[in-house]
């Protein structure tokens, strides 16, 4: 009988709930995991064009230059994991997985983990499996399942806004405050992102949940 290798949680990310449009940002500020393929970016959860779904986002290796974008990979070695908290016991109840192998993001879940906290293994069967967007193409490519879920894995745009020079220096004590408008730091720099929209049914909740991102690694 084969059995699944446990991983190791090296970076986590923040929290959402189901009723609107959440995100969390993580750039720069975690040495261990800088330019390497389990750097978070960003965490972002939010409805779908049909309010009966609900979209998880992650994106990972941020600030890339579109030089070198099309050069990024996702590592087949890295698990993606959104942990969904349905209770509000900030325990994971279920999990959505992305893993890369063989050309492709397989999705796996929702589905209960086997075990919880900074452990973790591939849980159940593959749901949904998408050929990676390449870097520049006209459009991205979306696997549709039966059950209503789509995924997406590819390079994109970094959606994320801030100003960091302005923050520099508002720690520094030589500014007062951000301007309107700021400057945007990631302006023109790509990150590789990770889609899945599920219906909110299968989140076994009818309220409040919470969402965490990890990227986890084989030990």
């Amino acid at each position: 009988m084969k059995h699944k290798k446990p991983v190791l949680i090296l970076l986590t990310a923040i929290a959402a709930t189901i009723g609107g449009f959440l995100l969390a940002s993580d750039h720069i500020d975690a040495p261990a995991v800088k330019n390497q393929t389990s750097d978070i970016t960003d965490l972002y959860v939010f409805n779908g064009a049909d309010t009966n779904h609900l979209v998880f986002l992650a994106n990972t290796q941020g600030l890339l230059a579109p030089a070198n974008t099309a050069a990024a990979a996702f590592d087949s070695n890295t698990l993606i994991q959104f942990s969904i908290d349905n209770n509000g016991d900030n325990v994971e109840d279920l999990v959505i997985q992305a893993r890369y192998a063989g050309g492709k993001m397989n999705f796996y879940g929702p589905v209960k983990p086997t075990s919880t906290g900074t452990r973790s293994q591939l849980e159940g069967s593959m749901i949904a499996s998408v050929d990676i967007t390449p870097y520049g193409a006209s459009s991205p490519t979306i696997t549709t399942t039966a059950s209503g879920i789509m995924v997406f894995a590819g390079p994109r745009d970094d959606p994320f806004f801030f100003d960091l020079n302005q923050y520099h220096a508002i720690l520094a004590g030589t500014a007062s405050g951000f301007n309107n408008p700021g400057s945007d730091a990631f302006a023109g720099t790509n990150v590789l992102s990770v889609a899945i929209e599920v219906p909110k049914s299968m989140l076994n909740s009818t309220g409040k949940i919470n969402v965490w991102l990890t990227t986890r690694k084989k030990v």
